[in-house]
């Protein structure tokens, strides 16, 4: 290619601002290349969409009096220090910075804080030589657009970079999770700043460049993935480091990026953004990027068990050409239990009963087998029935959800990548089809069926409303025609491959209820003394886990285990899974003493110590409750008797193997302690 050849997207590009382009008519003519000195300015202005902003400037009567006014100016100062402009360049510069941001709180009526990235976005903004007003005007368009909501600590933008990792890369988050490591602690200032605070110049202008051209503000989450996956081999070779300097290692990534990386790490980031479902980034664009003002409620994000899919991308998927490699397609995997999956189910669904991980571990075991060989056979094959995202449809009933988590918590555990949830379970589904459903879903009968006869469930669960949200633009009938004929081509590959790893719980189960006996109650005897315990079928409290996992701030007790089990004070132990709300599992030791019940949690890599979670009282023990389809899944109460009541504090639930035995001890440990304050 000759230099003159070479020089042609420049003359059109220059054409194309003439004439009053769009950023994606930008982004079609310079194909990923750095944009000139010469041209920056105007493309930035038409990426950022400034052109009829005016100048705003005009409305300022150049008065510094914000209550903070001397922090403002002196952190512009401090930074300013840093560049290489000579005096009379960084007077200049400080007295712009100033003037922009002064202006920007006044009219806004907000205060200024240090550390918000903004001095660190406008000098890029400064080095393209622009009047004053339209360096404003960039400035004001970026905090506008592309600056997430929620920037602070345990905000909302750091748990959903988290998920965006968990999901690319389970491995790697879940090390920096044993670590205790969140991504506020290293990339705050990634976001704040759009990496100017942390990149140099040159890489950021060009970073910027490609950026803005995409108009798509969610980009940085995977320029901030492809920053910390290009690190996982330093990072998971650092187990032994502490968290201080993992962190540090984190956080001045950004600086080693060169100019010359830049292409190669934002086209990275595209493909890691074509392999995320869509539907997540719609749903947490409306959250991250909105102006409505509303409190985010970061629980919905931080406590995700993984990242959530919209039933719309789930059930279009089906449509999409296997050949489209860019697409996000999904292996459907259906972990309802065997009756609700036999009432009515997406034909194209593997189905992997939930129950089986409790009754039936070793079948369990066989089906996830089944299920990953399939999958690789079928992406290998390039079948219809081809995904390489697993996409786990839970009922959408508080119930069967808990076990739900638990399948998809342990493949996570396995590290398995592109590991996603369906937001709303299958009523979000059932809804979804609606009039439509017989067309679109198998064997849907709906006098078993829980969403249309809930009242047919013998438990006290309520089904959940549905969270999806369907599309109102969609032309229901040949939608939902195309979808039946899709599917069903795709249920005929998917039922001849899987028929042989489809394995169903054995419905001879023990339904009996768990009691201790008259004489270990011993309730007679103390006629004014409320029940202190009962173990029968479990209720369905909200479970409480977050309080141990959370606080971070709490200095760890660590113990060595034997050393401990052989303290006079011991009973008993008991080798168990603490099992925790979101459906994570943790080895663990339940330790029964004459006077408490000890939580003990291993620590990986140290073999031999573990960690105390806590020491309950037996006294605060008001029930043991186990599930009667479950028996070794046993819930312990802590509470206090509330006149004829019992007003539940906290819980604990273990996966038990000798959980009879072991609620046996407790309850006797509890009824001598009764004896003994009588006495």
């Amino acid at each position: 290619m000759t230099a003159e050849d070479d020089s042609t997207w420049l003359i059109e590009l220059e054409s194309a601002i003439l004439d009053g382009c769009t950023p994606q008519e930008i982004n079609a003519i310079t194909k990923g290349k750095k944009i000139p000195e010469s041209l920056r300015p105007d493309v930035w202005l038409v990426c950022l969409n400034c052109h009829d902003m005016g100048n705003q400037l005009l409305m300022f009567d150049e008065i510094f009096d914000l209550t903070n006014q001397n922090e403002l100016r002196d952190n512009v100062k401090k930074f300013v220090r840093k560049l290489d402009n000579d005096d009379d360049e960084k007077l200049s510069v400080i007295s712009d910075i100033e003037s922009i941001l002064t202006f920007y709180c006044k009219s806004r009526s907000i205060t200024y804080a240090s550390n918000n990235g903004w001095i660190e976005i406008l000098y890029p903004l400064l080095s393209l030589k622009l009047p004053r007003s339209d360096t404003y005007n960039m400035f004001e368009r970026i905090l506008k657009l592309y600056i997430p909501n929620g920037c602070t600590s345990n905000g909302v933008p750091f748990h959903i970079l988290r998920l965006i990792i968990q999901y690319h890369d389970p491995e790697l988050c879940s090390f920096l999770d044993t670590k205790r490591i969140t991504p506020e602690q290293y990339c705050m200032p990634w976001l704040k700043s759009l990496f100017s605070g942390t990149c140099n110049l040159e890489v950021v202008l060009f970073m910027w460049d490609l950026y803005f051209q995409r108009s798509d503000p969610f980009f940085i989450f995977f320029l901030c993935l492809i920053m910390i996956i290009n690190a996982r081999e330093q990072l998971l070779q650092m187990k032994n480091e502490d968290k201080a300097t993992i962190v540090q290692i984190l956080s001045k990534m950004p600086s080693d990026l060169e100019a010359n990386d830049v292409s190669d790490f934002c086209s990275l980031a595209h493909y890691y953004s074509l392999k995320t479902p869509v539907s997540f980034r719609e749903d947490v664009l409306e959250v991250l990027f909105s102006e409505s003002g509303l409190e985010i409620n970061s629980k919905l994000y931080s406590q995700a068990l993984c990242l959530p899919v919209a039933v719309h991308e789930l059930i279009e998927s089906a449509t999409v050409d296997v050949a489209d490699a860019d697409a996000v397609k999904f292996f459907l995997v259906d972990c309802r239990p065997a009756e609700q999956y036999n009432a009515g189910h997406l034909s194209t669904a593997f189905h992997l009963d939930c129950n089986l991980m409790l009754q039936e571990p070793n079948a369990f075991t066989t089906a996830v087998q089944g299920l990953l060989n399939s999958q690789r056979q079928a992406l290998a094959a390039g079948s219809l029935a081809a995904g390489e995202h697993l996409c786990f449809v839970s009922s959408g009933r508080t119930e069967e959800d808990s076990y739900a988590h638990m399948v998809v918590a342990s493949f996570l555990k396995k590290n398995i990548k592109h590991v996603s949830m369906l937001d709303g379970g299958f009523v979000a589904i059932h809804d979804y089809f609606g009039p439509h459903m017989t067309d679109c879903l198998e064997e849907h009968n709906t006098s078993v069926c829980l969403v249309c006869a809930p009242n047919n469930n013998n438990n006290d669960n309520v089904v959940q409303q549905s969270v999806n949200k369907t599309r109102d633009n969609i032309p229901a009938i040949q939608l939902f025609s195309k979808l039946s004929s899709a599917m069903k081509a795709k249920s005929q590959e998917v039922k001849g491959k899987l028929i042989e790893y489809i394995v169903n719980p054995n419905s001879n189960v023990n339904n009996g209820d768990w009691h201790v006996s008259a004489n270990d109650r011993k309730e007679q005897r103390y006629r004014n003394v409320p029940p202190v315990f009962s173990i029968n079928d479990e209720d369905e409290d909200t479970h409480s886990d977050y309080r141990r996992d959370s606080n971070t701030d709490n200095i760890d007790e660590i113990v060595e285990l034997q050393s401990f089990l052989k303290s006079q004070h011991v009973v008993d132990n008991f080798s168990c899974q603490e099992v925790l709300s979101n459906g994570y599992m943790f080895d663990s030791y339940l330790v029964i003493t004459e006077t408490h019940l000890v939580i003990l949690r291993e620590i990986p890599n140290k073999k031999g110590a573990v960690k105390v979670l806590s020491r309950r009282p037996l006294s605060t023990i008001v029930k043991i409750t186990a599930k009667k389809r479950h028996p070794e899944l046993i819930t312990f109460k802590y509470g206090v008797p509330d006149g004829d009541n019992l007003l539940i504090k906290d819980m604990d639930r273990f996966l038990i193997p000798n959980a009879a035995v072991a609620t046996k001890i407790v309850s006797n440990q509890i009824v001598s302690q009764l004896d003994n304050k009588l006495q």
